[in-house]
């Protein structure tokens, strides 16, 4: 498997540079009342979680210690998209203990949240293991971090759903809400708004609906709708719609999408099973980094 790209420079550099104003942007009054001098120091930031942690933010936290100290020098043990075991070291920073004080929590916090999400995708990546499925991401992302967090998802495994509005057409229920303000239409306002959409729309973009009945669904296919979302559908609808579609557009499920239900729902036949719950609900994974003087004093990172 190919790494997935890493966000762009500068938006690597920016997101970063607000965390740090976040929680450097006063100083570090602790560290500065302690310790006035240089300390050699070691940290090493270890994987905690017993089952099948994917590391996901180790450019994140170089770049986060870079801004902190450039004289810092970031090793890592574990790439980003690997999988750890529990105690596995995933990087190592070695230079002035007071910088990696001042860099530890918003280096970790990154490191937990992306290898969080990249974990719970490979999870649901692995559930679908041996259909013909992809598991996609949605835009119920932080704000200011869909970039690392759509990395992240690419990392555990999954495929990104558009970045955001302008790349790609998605006509959902609140834009069928809106259309009743047209003028009387003939026929189901989900087919005229595919139509509207083509007559209107930039060249080469695809054009996606969102359906909640069979009804829904042949007026998708009436207006020339490339992929159909099924939204909310049980399994017996789905396999209904996969049966109705026949191959003439792709097919989304969405919508109340768990670990628990996601094979079922994979196995009724669609080619893309998008779940928010991978940027919206991941919880974090349990990290630490531990500092320790060249000379074998040990401090641990902690909340």
């Amino acid at each position: 498997m190919t790494t997935p790209s890493l966000p762009s420079t500068a938006v690597l550099r920016d997101v970063v540079a607000r965390a740090l104003a976040e929680d450097l942007g006063h100083g570090d009054i602790t560290t500065e009342v302690l310790f006035s001098e240089p300390i050699a120091a070691t940290g090493t930031a270890v994987a905690e979680e017993r089952d099948g942690l994917v590391v996901a933010g180790v450019a994140v936290a170089r770049e986060v210690f870079a801004q902190v100290d450039p004289s810092l020098r970031l090793t890592a043990r574990l790439g980003d998209g690997q999988h750890a075991e529990a105690g596995s070291a995933i990087l190592t920073v070695h230079g002035d203990g007071r910088s990696l004080l001042r860099g530890e929590r918003v280096a970790l916090n990154f490191l937990q949240r992306l290898s969080g999400i990249a974990t719970l995708t490979s999870r649901f990546c692995e559930a679908v293991r041996g259909f013909p499925v992809k598991i996609v991401d949605t835009r119920k992302t932080t704000p200011g971090l869909r970039a690392l967090e759509k990395w992240a998802v690419a990392l555990g495994g999954g495929s990104n759903h558009r970045f955001g509005l302008a790349d790609g057409l998605l006509i959902k229920d609140n834009h069928l809400a809106l259309a009743a303000a047209w003028p009387a239409l003939a026929g189901p306002a989900l087919t005229q708004a595919c139509r509207k959409a083509r007559e209107r729309a930039p060249h080469g973009l695809k054009l996606e609906v969102e359906a909640q009945t069979l009804g829904d669904v042949r007026a998708a296919l009436d207006g020339g709708a490339d992929i159909i979302l099924l939204d909310n559908m049980d399994v017996p609808a789905i396999r209904k719609a996969v049966e109705l579609i026949k191959g003439r557009a792709l097919i989304e499920v969405s919508g109340g999408v768990t670990l628990a239900n996601v094979r079922d729902l994979a196995a009724a036949g669609p080619d893309l099973i998008s779940v928010g719950a991978l940027t919206h609900s991941a919880p974090a994974v349990n990290l630490s980094l531990d500092i320790v003087p060249d000379r074998g004093r040990r401090s641990r990172a902690r909340s």
